[in-house]
C-alpha cells in the first residue's frame, strides 16, 4: 500500500483510494491506494484500509492515543476538554482584548526609597551595591528611545535587570508621541521591567533643543499624546520624572501635575529645581510640599539634595509618598541603611573599600573579564569615585550631618586610605583603582563625564 491523496491512479484503473480507518474515531489524515477494488463487505476490516504509519504504531504495541484533527469530521467536545480556537497565524487573546486599566500591574510605590535614574553611573553594578544597602525601586539609566528602536546594543543593554532588582524600571527619553508608543510596545514585550518612566526632566542641551526631557514640559499636547500612547500598549504603570520648570523663576510643574493625573500616570517624580538652576541652588522642598498636595490620590516622590536621614525624615514631612535619592547615593550608597535605620554611620575607610570590591567583583562579572571589560569596570569606578571623593567621615565633622552643597577644605583622614578617598585629584582615584584592577595601561588617562557646577 502507499499513501497519497484522493484520485484516479495514472496507469492503475484497477486501483482505488481509501480513507485510513486507522487513529480511532477521529481518523487519519491519510488515504490509503488498495492494489484491488475494495471488497464492500470486507473493507472496514481489511488491514489495507490501514496506512503504513497506523500499521506500525499498531504493531508497536499499545501506546497513548494521539488524537488527530480530521478537516472534514468535528472535533470531540466534553465538559473537561475546549476545543482548540483555530486561528491565522500567532493570533491570541491579547491581540484582541486590551487590558483595561484596573486590570494592569499595580505597584505600591508609597513609603520606599527610590534610587534614581542615573546617567553613566547608575549601571547594573552600582544599583546591586545600593540593594544590598536597601534601595526598595530601582531604576536603569535614561535610554534614548530613537536608539532602541534603531536596535543600539549599547542602549538595550541599559534596560537589563539583575535577579536582586525586586522592583525595577526603565527611564525612557523622547519627543514623539509615535517613536515613544513604539518603543514602549518593543519594551512591554521583549524585557522584564516593574514600570516604565518618561524622562521629562534632563537639563541637556542635546535633549532639550530637540523637544525631549524637560522641553516636554512646555510641550503639552505632544506630552499628553506620548503618555496616552504609551499607556495604551503597557501592561504596567507608566511614571513620569519632571523638575519645577524651565526657567529659574517661573515654576510650571503644579500646571501639568492637575493634568498628568487625568492622562493616567500612576506615579510622578517631582526634582525640586529649575533647568536653568541645575545645582547651583537648593532645591525647594516647599514647592514640591504643595505639588504633592495636588497630586494626590497620585503618589509624587520628592528628589533633590538628601545626604542624611535627617534630610529624608524632613523630606517625609513634606507630605511626599516617598523620596528619591541621586547624588547622595553616589556620594554614599550606604545612605539607605542610614535612612532604615535612622542613625549616622561613621564608616571606616576599609568598610568603603570593601564595597568598592563588591562593585569591582559585579562589575567583572557584567561587563566581562577580559581586559576590555577591566577596563570598562575601572572607568565606570573612576566616574563613581569623582562622586564618592565629596564624602567627609562622620567622625571628622564639626558639625553633623554633611550637607550635599558644601565642599570641604582638603583635611587629612584617620589613616592614609582614609585621606587618599578624599583627594579630588583624578592620580589618587587612579591609585585607588589599580589596588582592585591592576596597573592602568602607559596611555591610560580619565576625565570624568559629569562635573555638577554646584560649588562655583
Amino acid at each position: 500500500m502507499s499513501l497519497g491523496w484522493p484520485g484516479n491512479a495514472l496507469g492503475s484503473p484497477r486501483r482505488s483510494w481509501r480513507r485510513c480507518l486507522g487513529r480511532g474515531t477521529s481518523g487519519c489524515l491519510y488515504w490509503v491506494c488498495c492494489p484491488r477494488d475494495p471488497v464492500p463487505d470486507k473493507a472496514e476490516d481489511d488491514e489495507t484500509t490501514l496506512c503504513d504509519v497506523c500499521t506500525a504504531e499498531a504493531s508497536a504495541g499499545p501506546k497513548e492515543e494521539k488524537q488527530h484533527v480530521s478537516p472534514e469530521e468535528p472535533l470531540p467536545t466534553s465538559p473537561d476538554i475546549q476545543p482548540p480556537v483555530k486561528t491565522l497565524g500567532p493570533l491570541t487573546d491579547a491581540d484582541v482584548v486590551k487590558l483595561r486599566p484596573c486590570e494592569k500591574k499595580k505597584v505600591d510605590f508609597r513609603d520606599k526609597l527610590y534610587l534614581a535614574p542615573l546617567t553613566t553611573c547608575g549601571n547594573l553594578p552600582f544599583r546591586r551595591v545600593c540593594k544590598r544597602f536597601g534601595a526598595d525601586i530601582t531604576c536603569g539609566e535614561m535610554a534614548m528611545c530613537t536608539n532602541l528602536l534603531q536596535g543600539h546594543q549599547s542602549e538595550w543593554a541599559l534596560l537589563k535587570r539583575h535577579e536582586s532588582e525586586d522592583l525595577f524600571g526603565v527611564q525612557v527619553e523622547g519627543c514623539f508621541p509615535d517613536t515613544m508608543t513604539r518603543c514602549a510596545e518593543l519594551i512591554n514585550n521583549y524585557t522584564d521591567v516593574d514600570f516604565v518612566d518618561i524622562n521629562s526632566g534632563c537639563p541637556i542641551d542635546l535633549v532639550y533643543k530637540k523637544g525631549g526631557g524637560c522641553g516636554l514640559m512646555t510641550r503639552t499636547r505632544k506630552f499628553e499624546q506620548i503618555i496616552k500612547g504609551m499607556n495604551s500598549v503597557l501592561d504596567v504603570p507608566l511614571t513620569v520624572k519632571i523638575r519645577t520648570g524651565v526657567q529659574e523663576k517661573s515654576n510650571i510643574a503644579h500646571k501639568l501635575i492637575g493634568e498628568m493625573k487625568n492622562w493616567g500616570v500612576s506615579m510622578i517624580t517631582l526634582h525640586g529645581r529649575s533647568r536653568e538652576q541645575r545645582y547651583t541652588k537648593l532645591a525647594d522642598w516647599d514647592y514640591i510640599s504643595t505639588c504633592a498636595k495636588l497630586a494626590c490620590p497620585v503618589p509624587l516622590f520628592g528628589n533633590g539634595d538628601i545626604l542624611s536621614y535627617e534630610d529624608a525624615m524632613k523630606a517625609r514631612e513634606t507630605g511626599v509618598s516617598g523620596v528619591m535619592i541621586a547624588r547622595g547615593a553616589l556620594i554614599k550608597p550606604w545612605i539607605f541603611t542610614e535612612i532604615k535605620e535612622s542613625r549616622h554611620w561613621d564608616i571606616s575607610s576599609s568598610e568603603r573599600l570593601d564595597i568598592l570590591k563588591s562593585f569591582t567583583n559585579f562589575g567583572l562579572e557584567h561587563w566581562g573579564s577580559d581586559t576590555r571589560g577591566v577596563e570598562k569596570t575601572r572607568n565606570f569606578m573612576l566616574e563613581w569615585l569623582s562622586f564618592m571623593c565629596r564624602y567627609i567621615p562622620v567622625g571628622l565633622l564639626e558639625r553633623v550631618p554633611q550637607k550635599i552643597n558644601e565642599r570641604p577644605p582638603y583635611y587629612m583622614g584617620r589613616d592614609y586610605l582614609e585621606s587618599l578617598m578624599a583627594s579630588q585629584n583624578v592620580e589618587d582615584w587612579i591609585r585607588i583603582s589599580e589596588m582592585l584592577l591592576g596597573p592602568v595601561p602607559k596611555t591610560f588617562n580619565f576625565l570624568p563625564k559629569h562635573k555638577a557646577n554646584s560649588y562655583k
